[in-house]
């Protein structure tokens, strides 16, 4: 577990380097929508078992607004609270976000 809180500890300070202009903003996005994912896919795991995971967790972090990734990517550090468990599920309740999921399992029965 110690590893997994170093990597976050390494994303945050990333994402602290970039917000603070070292870094440019296509480093930022992707480190900030890792970290993110990294909240989101346990949250995935437990809300919706059985299902494709890593689909639904790109599904959730490709539907998320910038502010939501950054909120998400900040839980990685910070850690899971109830509001990040209901920013995951707002996003999954989205249109965009459900024909998505639609996608996944589609192509999950086909693959």
């Amino acid at each position: 577990m110690q590893r997994a809180g170093s990597r976050q500890i390494l994303l945050l300070g990333a994402a602290l380097l970039a917000l603070s202009g070292c870094v440019t903003d296509s480093i930022v996005q992707d480190t900030s929508r890792q970290a993110a994912k990294g909240v989101v896919t346990p949250i995935i795991v437990d809300k919706f078992p059985g299902r494709n995971t890593e689909a639904y967790s790109n599904c959730v972090i490709d539907n998320a607004t910038t502010n939501e990734i950054f909120s998400l990517a900040k839980a990685a550090v910070t850690g899971v609270d109830q509001d990040t468990i209901n920013t995951v599920v707002g996003i999954t309740t989205r249109g965009d976000t459900l024909k998505c999921f639609v996608k996944a399992e589609l192509g999950s029965s086909l693959g």
